[in-house]
């Protein structure tokens, strides 16, 4: 299993996100397995992928699922970034979706940040003080051409000057926000292979990506909840990336 080491560290600190192995291959290819099952298609029968984007889910965190989702890798990972205590664990993978080869493409590919502050009402808003990171995990092939998430390199330091501190905003208009802050950054692709992950700072701009390929994406978008508010002066990783 791969090692998170102080490289993994600047270059999150850089970039605004790191791609680091937590599972193996065997276990990534099982929990594609299983979603393969889940929603009824096959990845033999492509006449019947008729929607470019199919959402399946892990509520139980069982099987392969769980092994990866509590990896000691991706641990180590967010204890390194976030501070030991500082993140929260989860149970499960939590909603998935499987991109397909198919056009024309969803219409869900704008600049964004993901909802990262709970309201009161149950809703869910987006906040420079950030109450979770994201981290993307593949449980397929993904080359450049199977719509990998697009990552804006170095954006979240654009993001923290965009948002008002303490504003609550709805995601679209944080969306706006960001996407021209971040207009001129470089974009990184999220390409890998199953058992790999992505940790994404929760300010760094990403979007998804047009499927030009021919084999489906499976990957998950996990939130994973700190256990404080994200503070741009914490001497952290999280934090020292916003300087």
């Amino acid at each position: 299993m791969e090692i998170f080491g102080e490289e993994h560290v600047e270059s999150f600190v850089r970039d605004g996100f790191v791609k680091v192995t937590i599972g193996s291959r065997e276990q990534g290819e099982a929990a594609q397995a299983l979603l393969w099952r889940q929603i009824g298609l096959s990845p033999d029968e492509p006449e019947g992928w008729r929607e470019p984007v199919v959402w399946a889910a892990d509520m139980t965190g069982q099987g392969p699922f769980g092994e990866l989702v509590r990896s000691p890798a991706l641990a180590a990972g967010l204890d390194a970034l976030c501070g030991k205590g500082g993140w929260q664990p989860r149970g499960a993978a939590g909603n998935i979706p499987i991109r397909f080869p198919r056009r024309p493409p969803a219409d869900d590919r704008g600049w964004h940040l993901d909802a990262n502050a709970p309201q009161p009402d149950g809703s869910w808003g987006v906040t420079a003080r950030s109450h979770s990171l994201l981290v993307l995990m593949l449980f397929s092939e993904v080359g450049e051409l199977d719509a990998p998430t697009r990552v804006r390199a170095g954006s979240q330091r654009d993001s923290l000057g965009a948002l008002d501190d303490g504003e609550v905003y709805h995601y679209v208009r944080a969306g706006a926000l960001v996407d021209e802050a971040s207009k001129d950054r470089p974009v990184a692709l999220a390409t890998g292979s199953p058992g790999d992950a992505y940790l994404v700072h929760p300010l760094t701009v990403h979007a998804a990506h047009e499927h030009l390929g021919d084999r489906p994406r499976f990957m998950a978008q996990m939130p994973f909840m700190l256990t404080e508010p994200l503070d741009p002066a914490a001497d952290t990783p999280l934090g020292r990336a916003l300087r």
